[in-house]
């Protein structure tokens, strides 16, 4: 997860040979606020230098970019606030809809992890705390009885805890569709914890942006 704000091209340049090393699978690009405005810069650079796919991360509709593969649309579920559940939606669609991007619509959920963070600071929402993993699982099974086609699992950008084994495991268990885990992962053991819980995707954004040369650690990865 790569955010245009804390980037420039040397440091990009760098991130995007080690990550083409590491053989991820794909880029994420967005964050909760965007200062720049380089977000296209920043996915034409990437779009350049790799033949992994981009997919959009957006905190805002303006965060819409017709240079990227694709979108996860994304829907606040862990939260009550209706402009991230659906009236930010209302505005992107027309957008969205000219648009070529591959739309892949995304039940956001932000779990506690110990500290506050940007973005349930920025959604003026509470996270689900880390013990219940009951409602995270139930609430991730409404996403997918409503259409959503994946779970995202959310710590929070530099979060101080990873979303825990235990809530991974129960969301995996009652749900069919993809689950993607962020947040808080420091580490390529936490990874590997992450897929062996039922992560189908690990999102690495604070940790590489802290110390690229943690992509060498990756490339042994078990998914």
């Amino acid at each position: 997860l790569i955010d245009p704000d804390k980037t420039d091209a040397k440091k990009l340049q760098k991130l995007i040979d080690a990550a083409n090393k590491a053989n991820i699978d794909f880029f994420l690009v967005g964050g909760s606020l965007l200062l720049k405005n380089n977000l296209e810069e920043t996915i034409v650079f990437i779009k350049k230098n790799t033949k992994k796919k981009v997919y959009l991360f957006p905190g805002n509709p303006s965060q819409i970019c017709n240079k990227a593969d694709g979108i996860l649309l994304l829907s606040l579920i862990s939260g009550r606030n209706a402009d991230l559940l659906i009236g930010n939606h209302v505005q992107a669609a027309p957008l969205l809809k000219q648009s070529k991007l591959q739309i892949i619509s995304t039940g956001y959920m932000l779990i506690e992890s110990g500290t506050p963070t940007t973005v349930s600071y920025i959604s003026n929402t509470q996270p689900i705390p880390a013990n219940k993993p009951e409602i995270a699982a139930c609430t991730a099974l409404a996403g997918e009885q409503l259409g959503l086609k994946t779970i995202y699992l959310e710590a929070g950008s530099g979060a101080q805890n990873a979303v825990s084994t235990t809530t991974i495991k129960a969301v995996k268990k009652t749900i069919s569709i993809p689950l993607i885990v962020g947040g808080g992962i420091r580490s390529a053991a936490q990874i590997e914890t992450a897929f062996n819980a039922g992560a189908d995707i690990v999102v690495i954004g604070t940790a590489i942006e802290n110390n690229v040369n943690f992509l060498e650690e990756l490339k042994n990865i078990k998914k």
